[in-house]
């Protein structure tokens, strides 16, 4: 829940899923638990972020890996100073 009490926006959402990802979590169940999401709309996400080249994966051990590109890293940095310029 936000501080505001309701649920999460779309834009909330995607954005925990990034700092899920900057904090170095890289496997989708992972990543799926620590944003609090379940399964499709987690793949969904990381599908869309990955065409808009956010996020990039790879195969590590058989398994897919997500990491952030240097656009996420940007689009992470980009809403953080606009957080510091409300508050």
């Amino acid at each position: 829940m936000t501080a505001w009490g309701s649920k999460r926006s779309r834009l909330e959402i995607y954005l925990d899923i990034l700092k899920v990802l900057r904090k170095g979590e890289s496997r989708p169940t992972r990543i799926m638990y620590q944003s609090n999401l379940s399964w499709k709309p987690l793949m969904k996400i990381l599908d869309s972020l990955m065409r808009q080249e956010i996020v990039e994966t790879s195969q590590d051990n058989f398994h897919n890996v997500y990491r952030l590109t240097k656009k996420g890293v940007d689009v992470l940095e980009y809403f953080k100073n606009a957080e510091l310029e409300i508050n």
